[in-house]
C-alpha cells in the first residue's frame, strides 16, 4: 500500500487545485461558478506533457498527460483527455502503472471518468458517470479479465464535479489572480474539501529541461484528509506565466514524505516554456 501512496500522491495536485469555490462570497459549501470562454482555456487538442517524479534524489517514474481530441457529444463540446502514471523498472517497492481518462466539458468539469490500475494479479477500474441534467452521479468499480463488477451505485450530483484529471485543466485557467478558494473534491467516492491559495506575485522557476529561467504563477494549499492517492497536508505548484499555463514544478506531501514533479517533455503547437523578459 505504501508504494502506491508514495508515487500516486503526485497526481493529486491536479486534483485539488482546480474545483473552485469562493468562501468569501458564498454560503458555506455553496459553489460560485467561474465562467471562461473557450479562447481562454489553453486546452488544446494534441497537447502532450510529461513529468519526472522524484522522492528526494530518487527518480521514481513519469506522468504523461494528453488532450486526445475535441468532439461534440449530444450537442456539447467535449475534450477527451488521458493521463498515464508509470514507475520506472527496478525501483524497490514501487511498481505502479495507472491510466486516467476524463471527458471534460466546456466548463472544464467532468462528464465521465475512468481510472485503471494494473496490479500483479489483475487490473481494476473505477468509473464515474456525471448526468448533470438529472443531477445524477453513478459509480462503477470492478476488475477486467475476467470482467467483474464490485460496485454499481448512484448518488446525487448537486453541482458539476471534477475528477483527478479534469481539475488539472480547470486549475490552469485560473492563475495569476490573488484569491483563496474552497475546493470540493470527489475522492474515493466521498465529497471532501481542501483550501487553495492563488498568488498574483510573479515568480521564476528553473528546471533541467531548459537552460533559462521560466516566469511562473504559484498556488499552494492544504488538505485535512488523506485521499486515495495519499495526498495529505501542504502542497504547492508553479505554472507557466502565459496563455497555456503549463505546470512546471509541483511539490506535495504524501503519507511517507514529500515528492517533486518536474516538467521534462512537452508537445504543444507553438509552445515552449516562456523566458523571463530581460
Amino acid at each position: 500500500m505504501k508504494k502506491i501512496l508514495l508515487f500516486c500522491g503526485i497526481a493529486v495536485l491536479l486534483m485539488v487545485s482546480g474545483y473552485l469555490f469562493n468562501p468569501l462570497s458564498a454560503k458555506e459549501n455553496e459553489p460560485v461558478r467561474i465562467q471562461l470562454s473557450s479562447s481562454e482555456t489553453g486546452l488544446l487538442p494534441g497537447e502532450e506533457i510529461t513529468y519526472l517524479v522524484r522522492y528526494g534524489f530518487v527518480k521514481l517514474g513519469e506522468i504523461r498527460l494528453k488532450v486526445i481530441n475535441q468532439k461534440t457529444e449530444k450537442g456539447e463540446v467535449i475534450y477527451n483527455t488521458i493521463g498515464y502514471i508509470d514507475s520506472y523498472s527496478g525501483i524497490p517497492f514501487v511498481d505502479l502503472h495507472q491510466i486516467y481518462e476524463s471527458k471534460v466539458n466546456k466548463n472544464f468539469f467532468s462528464n465521465f471518468f475512468r481510472g485503471t490500475v494494473k496490479k500483479e494479479e489483475y487490473t481494476t477500474f473505477t468509473e464515474y458517470y456525471f448526468d448533470y441534467h438529472n443531477k445524477l452521479l453513478k459509480v462503477k468499480k470492478g476488475k477486467v479479465h475476467p470482467y467483474e463488477i464490485w460496485t454499481d451505485s448512484s448518488g446525487i450530483a448537486e453541482t458539476e464535479f471534477h475528477d483527478g484529471l479534469s481539475i488539472f485543466y480547470w486549475a490552469r485557467m485560473n492563475l495569476g489572480n490573488k484569491k483563496t478558494v474552497k475546493v470540493p473534491c470527489f475522492v474515493n467516492e466521498e465529497k471532501v474539501y481542501a483550501l487553495v491559495n492563488y498568488h498574483s506575485k510573479p515568480e521564476t522557476m528553473e528546471i533541467d529541461a531548459v537552460d533559462y529561467e521560466i516566469p511562473v504563477w504559484r498556488l499552494d494549499g492544504h488538505t485535512d484528509f488523506v485521499s486515495v492517492f495519499g495526498l495529505t497536508g501542504h502542497f504547492e505548484g508553479w505554472f507557466s506565466q502565459d496563455e497555456a499555463c503549463i505546470p512546471i514544478v509541483a511539490k506535495l506531501n504524501v503519507i511517507i514524505g514529500k515528492v517533486t514533479v518536474e516538467l521534462i517533455k512537452w508537445k504543444r503547437p507553438g509552445w515552449n516554456p516562456p523566458r523571463v523578459k530581460s
